[in-house]
């Protein structure tokens, strides 16, 4: 019976998971709303193309009207007006098409390249999602970082009051060393419930980018500790970042596509040739006294058959300069598409820059604190041996330990600042 209520326990809360930033990227690229909403678009243009392209073929449609006229009407024998009861039933097939308007075969053109340009919104898309993980992601592993160097103070401290009271017992140490490692506990604690808020929040923050609204997941770091280097001293290097980036190949895109409108305003000019095709039959009856001199129904049905074929040539001349106007706010818009252009590549610069440069800088902090990392750990050692040996109080003791703490923590820091700008680099690097 235990046995099966532990089983009932493990099904109804599971054991948290474990991701790696890889496992973020991984999931949010495919889940969040973002993705699926430019998906989805994708998907709207095939419909449009495959519409557009549907533009090519003829419309038909059939129809079957029964009505009845009662009082002065037309006799269908003898074609004059006469006081008349009828039932009238009408049977119709038509078909259209247009044997030739320009119009239909551009827009299957831009109905390609609007698929061209959702396709790369959805990569952009992806890679929006993905930038804010990262950050989001390194954020939360800084402020879990921290919230255990400050666990690990408390903790230290902590045992040695208890070490320090017993050698107070003993008379090897003055009460006052007590007093003053209890009064930098208190500022710990301060700092251990702030430092879990901002952990909790940066998890919220995580997870919110990750579109997961249950805390469900622990995110850890993955197990290679070695920085990845980059080659900023390639040629071109900015430039091939940007012209791979699916934000300036999506206003690329756009360009072509109101460029393509401007040959469909355009097309307005050009004349169209319409075809049309119809068949119809009727069947008339007359209601009342002379209803038995009506014709059967198969009889006019066969007898009262008619088909029409026709074609029209429509020629624009005048539109009150509707095509004109058309055309030139075409034209406007591609100017300042190319402008949306120019604004992508100035933000791009501009975050590739600054990712160049704040590598660069965690890179050369990161070599400046390994340094004093050591430096840090060689003066707790020699701190700690003078303390044992009461060469050092409680508190120049309590104030190397920390200092050393600290060290650690920004050489972790400073080495994720330097994994979060590599990692924002792949994604800008990363082939469409």
């Amino acid at each position: 019976m235990k046995k099966l209520f532990f089983i009932f326990i493990i099904n109804l809360f599971p054991a948290q998971q474990s991701w790696t930033l890889k496992e973020c990227l991984d999931y949010a690229s495919i889940n969040h709303p973002l993705v699926k909403q430019a998906t989805v678009n994708i998907q709207k243009n095939d419909r449009q193309i495959a519409a557009s392209k549907g533009m090519l073929l003829p419309s038909v449609n059939a129809g079957v009207n029964h009505s009845y006229s009662l009082g002065s009407s037309i006799n269908q024998s003898s074609n004059q007006r006469e006081t008349l009861n009828t039932q009238y039933d009408q049977v119709i097939a038509q078909a259209n098409i247009e044997l030739f308007n320009w119009r239909n075969y551009l827009n299957i053109s831009l109905s390609k390249l609007n698929k061209n340009a959702s396709t790369y919104r959805l990569k952009q898309a992806q890679n929006e999602v993905k930038f804010n993980v990262i950050q989001n992601f390194f954020t939360y592993q800084n402020s879990k970082s921290w919230l255990e160097v400050l666990e690990t103070q408390i903790a230290g401290i902590e045992e040695q009051i208890k070490r320090t009271e017993k050698e107070v017992e003993i008379g090897s140490r003055s009460k006052s060393d007590v007093y003053d490692i209890k009064a930098n506990l208190g500022t710990l604690q301060e700092q251990w419930v702030s430092a879990k808020n901002q952990r909790d929040l940066a998890k919220i923050n995580l997870l919110n980018a990750l579109n997961i609204t249950q805390d469900s997941i622990d995110f850890v770091m993955d197990d290679n500790g070695s920085l990845v280097q980059e080659d900023f001293n390639t040629a071109d290097f900015t430039n091939k970042l940007i012209e791979n980036n699916p934000a300036y190949k999506t206003v690329i895109a756009e360009i072509s596509a109101q460029e393509k409108n401007i040959d469909i305003e355009k097309s307005a000019y050009l004349p169209t040739l319409n075809g049309n095709y119809s068949w119809s039959t009727f069947y008339n009856k007359s209601l009342g006294s002379n209803a038995l001199s009506n014709t059967s129904f198969s009889d006019q049905f066969s007898q009262n058959k008619n088909q029409s074929i026709s074609f029209g040539l429509n020629i624009p001349i005048f539109n009150k300069f509707q095509i004109k106007n058309n055309v030139e706010i075409a034209k406007l818009n591609v100017i300042n598409s190319n402008y949306s252009k120019d604004l992508i590549i100035n933000d791009l610069t501009k975050s590739i820059n600054s990712i160049k440069a704040q590598f660069l800088n965690a890179q050369e902090k990161y070599s400046l604190l390994e340094l004093n990392f050591e430096n840090q750990k060689l003066s707790f050692q020699k701190s700690e041996e003078k303390y044992k040996e009461g060469l050092m109080d409680a508190y120049t003791f309590f104030v190397v330990r920390n200092n050393w703490l600290q060290a650690n923590y920004n050489l972790i820091s400073s080495k994720n600042d330097v994994n979060q700008q590599v990692e924002l680099l792949k994604i800008l690097k990363s082939e469409f």
